[in-house]
């Protein structure tokens, strides 16, 4: 399984012929074979059996060096734009004041028959156009989000909606504004080891939905989205992902959440833990409570480490990167991380004025605007990192195309 600093090692079955590997491991982080000493022959564990090979048995880990690169790429945005002079009605605040401490002028937010998971399907759907791919052909459907419409998961619902008859994975990852991130990552490993071919990352959010809209500390932040990029397998040398770094703290967690509220939760429970009362009240989740200043702080100090620690891996400096491409939380933020790594502005990606904080659709969301306005173009190297509640954070330097 792939680790924290980016290296992969590899679950070999064990056969019944002596087989001697020769393993090495790629700058990017993960592992390689230089090849097989012996021919080995596995048969069927029943004699006479008729041979069948189910979709999970094509897809066994292969002892060859494999690369992924991102072919294709969407997003979809709900219709109800929220601008800061709307914000002024319903709280004490301004244009000025948000457009000053945050670079948000703008956000969209779902209403009436929208929801998230037409959102993700739409913009899972424009990156299967984008790469010309017929979703019959997913191998896995990864959906990265922490506001799932369902509390057991949104991605077989999107595999559904999707129209793949072949029933391809498809399950959520929970990591807030790291969330994309860690499903790039994911979907390079199961490329990697798992023998997958193609795989869907969709990052998509409805933070609007867990908003205090009294609270102009929060409210002003965030907004809701979906983006999409489609992983397919490649030869090494074309190779997309290059690198990666990736962290979590729970001792910070304190500092960004939206925790069971603690008054329902008292009621239920005894001092030991049992519960008083049976059965127990419908539970909900507070709003999401932040503090600024830490998440700050922790953002400008731990992002530029981890995007330093990524580009070691993949032996670059950030001369050699064309784009820095971060989470879209604050601007203040962005302009920090890009100075301490020595990025001139015109080389980072910006589109947080008119989205706000969209969670895990912020860096697809961003991507596709740069992509489809030609300012990203196949082959630009670009460092994209992502950070928030957990505390989570990660970077991966990728090539486009």
């Amino acid at each position: 399984m792939a680790n924290a600093s980016g290296f992969f090692t590899p679950s070999v079955p064990r056969l019944r012929s002596k087989i001697q590997l020769s393993i090495g491991v790629s700058r990017s982080g993960f592992c390689f074979s230089g090849g097989i000493s012996r021919r080995v022959v596995c048969s069927s564990a029943i004699e006479g059996a008729e041979k069948h090979v189910s979709p999970s048995e094509s897809r066994m880990p292969k002892l060859v060096r494999k690369g992924c690169k991102l072919v294709g790429c969407g997003s979809a945005l709900p219709s109800l734009s929220v601008s800061n002079d709307d914000l002024s009605k319903i709280v004490d605040t301004s244009d000025e004041w948000i457009s000053v401490r945050t670079g948000i002028r703008n956000r969209r937010v779902i209403s009436g028959k929208e929801s998230l998971k037409k959102l993700a399907v739409e913009a899972a759907q424009k990156a299967l156009e984008m790469a010309d791919f017929d979703p019959n052909d997913l191998d896995l459907i990864l959906m990265c989000t922490s506001t799932p419409e369902d509390i057991f998961g949104s991605a077989p619902q999107i595999q559904r909606e999707l129209g793949c008859r072949n029933s391809p994975l498809a399950y959520d990852i929970t990591a807030a504004c790291s969330g994309f991130v860690l499903g790039l990552i994911s979907a390079a490993s199961h490329i990697r080891g798992g023998g997958f071919h193609n795989v869907l990352v969709i990052g998509a959010d409805g933070l609007s939905r867990f908003v205090d809209w009294t609270d102009r500390g929060t409210c002003i932040l965030f907004g809701d989205a979906a983006g999409a990029v489609l992983v397919q397998a490649c030869d090494a040398e074309e190779d997309g992902l290059l690198s990666f770094d990736l962290h979590s703290d729970g001792e910070g967690g304190r500092h960004l959440g939206a925790p069971i509220n603690d008054n329902e939760t008292d009621e239920l429970l005894g001092s030991n833990g049992s519960a008083l009362d049976f059965p127990p009240k419908k539970s909900s989740y507070s709003c999401i409570q932040m503090n600024g200043k830490e998440v700050f702080r922790f953002a400008v100090r731990c992002v530029p480490q981890s995007i330093e620690s990524a580009l070691e891996k993949a032996g670059l400096v950030s001369g050699n990167v064309d784009w820095l491409l971060l989470h879209q939380a604050n601007q203040r933020i962005i302009d920090a991380v890009a100075t301490r790594l020595d990025f001139p502005q015109e080389k980072v990606i910006s589109n947080l004025a008119n989205y706000g904080n969209t969670s895990a659709a912020s860096i697809p969301l961003a991507l596709d605007e740069a992509v489809r306005s030609g300012k990203v173009k196949p082959g630009h190297t670009i460092a994209a990192a992502g950070f928030g509640a957990g505390l989570t954070w990660g970077s991966a330097i990728i090539r486009w195309g």
